[in-house]
């Protein structure tokens, strides 16, 4: 399977339009190169951006998903939209990732469950969302989550008992934390025996510097690949088949005892 990983740099300066345009270009250039392409969190905005997800707030189906399904149509990829602060007319905002079919249909969204900030920005400004989403490719299932998830790892123990064999994490993770997000990537891989593919920002989000550095991790904790700190297209090539191997020849998830329901 290959994957595409676009680490998008967030300025300030370029209006969010503009980025949206090129942001598709980017999508229709890996056409022929991907199967999957990954765009990070809240690319349009900043992931700290805090004062635009009201200004910049659109509905599901707003000019981020139109320009995206059209870039997965025209690409012929399977594209994880990274996600957009999303405006629910009966609700409050969400942080929503939108998936799209290498024709173009959405095949899931998935409203971000943990919320970053402690009382204070996304934590207060966005809703929570309530359910796992997976999404079923045709060499993988692949399980959903976004950034400050990552360090829950009771939902992704929910997402492989869903079926998840792959993990995609869009992110705009702060530089100050870069090795958090590293070690949380792998050891995500390697307690579920799943591929992690961690797809942060670059740039500077309303003066928090972003870590960059997306990552591809195997099911053994191996790194694939790793980006730099600046804007990148991360290309990584990996057998899927591996997931299962793995857990016939090191059988760990077989022993598990709690958060499982007892037989009978």
């Amino acid at each position: 399977m290959r994957a595409s990983l676009l680490q998008i740099a967030v300025d300030e300066d370029e209006p969010v339009e503009s980025r949206r345009v090129r942001v598709a270009s980017l999508v229709r250039e890996q056409a022929g190169l991907a199967d999957l392409v990954v765009l990070p969190e809240l690319w349009t905005t900043g992931a700290f951006a805090y004062e635009e997800f009201g200004r910049e707030a659109e509905p599901l189906e707003g000019p981020t998903y139109e320009a995206m399904a059209k870039a997965a149509s025209d690409a012929g990829v399977w594209l994880h939209a990274g996600s957009v602060p999303e405006r629910d007319p009966e609700g409050p905002l969400y942080n929503t990732s939108l998936v799209f079919s290498p024709s173009g249909g959405l095949a899931a969204a998935y409203r971000k469950i943990h919320r970053f900030g402690f009382d204070k920005g996304e934590a207060v400004l966005m809703g929570a969302g309530r359910e796992l989403v997976t999404v079923r490719l045709p060499e993988t299932v692949v399980g959903v989550a976004t950034c400050y998830d990552l360090r829950f790892p009771e939902m992704f123990r929910g997402l492989v008992d869903a079926g998840a064999q792959t993990l995609v994490i869009p992110a705009g993770w702060p530089e100050r934390r870069r090795e958090h997000w590293t070690l949380l990537a792998r050891a995500r891989a390697v307690e579920n025996q799943v591929f992690v593919l961690a797809c942060g920002t670059a740039g500077v989000h309303a003066g928090v510097p972003q870590a960059g550095h997306s990552i591809v991790v195997d099911p053994w904790g191996v790194v694939l690949a790793e980006a730099g700190g600046g804007e990148e297209v991360l290309r990584v090539e990996f057998d899927a088949g591996v997931v299962g191997r793995t857990r016939e020849q090191f059988p760990v998830l077989r022993d598990r005892v709690l958060g499982v329901s007892a037989p009978g």
